[in-house]
């Protein structure tokens, strides 16, 4: 299928990550704008950039190939989901409805519980608005990004030891691998969580995770 696949992000955003790791592993051809979430202010507060996308957030794809007309997507999970409807194969949630709840479930606790309470914009206003020390902002990290995942760790059970698809990865694991990095950057303790650290083993070695981590993106210079 012919597609023209704009992604808007960040290298560092842990969004933009997800979703450049499920566009790999769907094989997907896309290219990259980057928008600076620090320099300039934020790019992403540019009017230019605000036209694109209200919310003002990265990632934003955009499908210039859609039948019905372009399309502009914002929020890493719409994207995903849109992913997996209009370019089904290969699957990144499994075929029973029940582990496709289970994958979506820890997807969204990943991405709606724990991301929210130590994105950029929410460690900015910490140490802005409120003041709040460069010690206590990482206390206030890690303490919401532990608890976070010992609930996903609990929550892995249900895989078996496998991975979400069973010998391959998918929508979970492109939601969790960012997630972990970040931990990874701010020094929690991860001795708790072996399910967790066994798939991110599995992932990180695999070409779609490579070629998506932060450090060899384009703008990460």
């Amino acid at each position: 299928m012919n597609t023209e696949l704009t992604l808007y992000g960040y290298w560092r955003s842990s969004a933009a990550y997800r979703v450049r790791i499920a566009l790999n592993l769907k094989g997907l051809v896309y290219r990259q704008i980057a928008v600076h979430l620090v320099k300039d202010g934020g790019q992403q507060h540019q009017p230019a950039y605000r036209e694109l996308n209200p919310q003002g957030l990265v990632p934003l794809l955009i499908d210039g190939g859609n039948a019905g007309g372009e399309v502009r997507i914002a929020q890493s999970l719409a994207i995903l989901e849109y992913l997996e409807e209009v370019f089904p194969v290969p699957s990144l949630l499994p075929a029973d409805p029940a582990h496709r709840a289970q994958v979506r479930s820890l997807a969204q606790h990943i991405a709606c519980d724990i991301h929210p309470l130590n994105n950029l914009r929410v460690l900015q206003y910490l140490t802005g608005e409120l003041g709040v020390s460069d010690e206590a902002k990482d206390t206030w990290y890690r303490h919401w990004v532990e608890t976070g995942l010992a609930a996903v760790e609990r929550g892995l059970e249900v895989f078996g030891g496998k991975l979400s698809l069973g010998t391959r990865p998918g929508y979970l694991e492109a939601c969790l691998i960012p997630q972990l990095y970040n931990a990874r950057r701010f020094n929690c303790d991860l001795s708790g969580y072996p399910r967790i650290l066994d798939i991110a083993a599995r992932c990180e070695t695999l070409e779609a995770f490579r070629n998506a981590a932060p450090e060899v993106q384009p703008d990460a210079q």
